[in-house]
């Protein structure tokens, strides 16, 4: 199939490893012009590089995302790069567990104001594109982590109020042509994620969480990125407002 999505440019927060990673770069692989941010330099500097390799357009840039000015006038930088923007991909998580206070803090200024402030700095950007080529999109990585609950949590509370953020500007933006999405993935393993950290050191609960999965095998970055490539494309020009769960049928939900 064909996603007819060479030529569209994209800006992702997050984009250095794991999830991110897979995301910039199949979006590379599209043919679309990309930017990212991280924190690390180095680490930008050498996915930019590789990205570049696919032969489209790359940039990026080290933010904190917590600092919201920086961060928005980086996308509007990004925007003025590319010649504009036509998808945005919030891919940025504290994983604060517990429901203290401070796990509240940590989940609510980095998920959810990391994710505001990406749509407010850049959806006039997906605007312009949207008249000018018909579509437009948002895609936030959620969590199956916000579609339960067993006890309290910050971080399942949080990824739950992404999607109902989502939902919202799905709703306000559809006649703009402009989409918004969350895909939610269940665990995910890559080398340096967390269930990679979890699994070095506790195996016992790495092996007891794995033991969860009816498919026997958690989630890879890639399994995910290409939900998030999908979702951005005009192929998907008739879906806006889900929250798309990726997890090798772990959670008992029933999505009617």
């Amino acid at each position: 199939m064909d996603l007819q999505l060479k030529g569209k440019r994209v800006i992702i927060s997050g984009g250095t490893r794991g999830i991110g990673r897979a995301i910039a770069e199949t979006f590379a692989g599209e043919g679309c012009n990309v930017a990212i941010c991280a924190r690390n330099a180095a680490d930008i500097e050498t996915t930019v590089a590789g990205l570049q390799a696919k032969g489209v357009s790359a940039y990026g840039a080290a933010v904190d995302i917590l600092d919201g000015a920086a961060f928005k006038n980086w996308i509007v930088q990004a925007g003025e790069q590319m010649g504009g923007a036509d998808i945005l991909v919030s891919n940025v998580g504290a994983m604060a567990i517990g429901p203290g206070k401070d796990a509240w803090e940590k989940n609510l200024k980095l998920d959810v104001f990391g994710l505001v402030n990406l749509v407010e700095a850049g959806l006039p950007l997906l605007k312009q594109a949207a008249a000018e080529n018909g579509d437009a999109a948002i895609v936030a990585i959620g969590s199956t982590a916000g579609t339960a609950a067993t006890e309290p949590s910050a971080y399942g509370a949080i990824k739950g109020a992404i999607a109902h953020y989502i939902k919202g500007l799905a709703k306000q933006n559809i006649l703009g042509r402009v989409r918004a999405n969350v895909v939610s993935p269940g665990m995910v393993y890559f080398e340096g994620g967390i269930w990679h950290k979890i699994q070095q050191g506790s195996p016992e609960f790495y092996q007891t969480s794995l033991a969860r999965n009816p498919s026997g095998r958690m989630a890879t970055p890639q399994e995910v990125a290409n939900a998030v490539v999908f979702l951005s494309s005009p192929c998907a020009s008739y879906t806006t407002g889900i929250n798309m769960i990726i997890d090798g049928a772990l959670t008992d939900r029933v999505n009617y």
